[in-house]
């Protein structure tokens, strides 16, 4: 990748390049991709979920560090689900979770950590503004 020069008026860098919407999706947005897709998932989980919806969305958790194409994203997940293993007895349960599982990578990276008590409001119901309506 070639190092960009900084010749802006104002002093501050350019946006960087963006990508052609065909090509594959980088490291940041399969993560996006993929947290959104658990995050919501869980959102609609069952509040009283049958044996079959527990081990169901247990096998998803579990495959991810098999199949998760980040290697290194993978491994961590794998090492975090030994330490933290997943809770499916129920949605609040699931949602706060991946919420932690989520905040502990944002630490990693240096990003902002989400307020786990917004789950349903991010990922499910939506601001109460109505703005998403």
């Amino acid at each position: 990748m070639a190092t960009l020069a900084y010749g802006t008026s104002s002093g501050s860098p350019p946006d960087p390049p963006s990508r052609p919407d065909n090509c594959p999706p980088d490291v940041e947005q399969l993560g996006r991709a993929t947290w959104t897709f658990l995050h919501t998932t869980a959102a609609y989980y069952p509040n009283k979920p049958s044996p079959a919806q527990r081990a169901n969305m247990l096998n998803l958790l579990h495959s991810l560090p098999i199949l998760y194409p980040c290697s290194w994203c993978a491994l961590h997940l794998g090492q975090e689900m030994k330490v933290h293993p997943p809770d499916v007895s129920n949605r609040a349960r699931l949602s706060r979770w991946l919420c932690e599982r989520h905040n502990d990578v944002n630490v990693r990276l240096g990003k902002e950590v989400f307020d786990c008590g917004k789950t349903d409001e991010r990922w499910k119901d939506g601001p109460p503004d109505g703005s998403c309506d």
